[in-house]
């Protein structure tokens, strides 16, 4: 995910960059480098965790606290 695609991705919801922090759990101005690309002249990718929490934002999952009991976890 690139800063346009990240960009792309927060308009895509209708979130601001305030409430597209507060819903990954960064600062505003994070937002801002990943959308920027660069933070002081440094080029800045967005990690995976960021990428796949704005995935599962994108399909209305707001938080997750693990398998439910009983229930098997598939890791491929």
């Amino acid at each position: 995910m690139n800063e346009k695609e990240f960009k792309n991705w927060r308009k895509s919801l209708g979130l601001s960059q305030k409430e597209a922090a507060k819903a990954l759990g960064l600062k505003p101005r994070i937002i801002q480098y990943y959308e920027k690309g660069e933070r002081n002249g440094e080029k800045v990718k967005v990690p995976r965790s960021i990428r796949l929490a704005c995935y599962a934002l994108s399909q209305g999952i707001t938080d997750y606290n693990g398998p439910k009991q009983g229930e098997e976890v598939n890791a491929g």
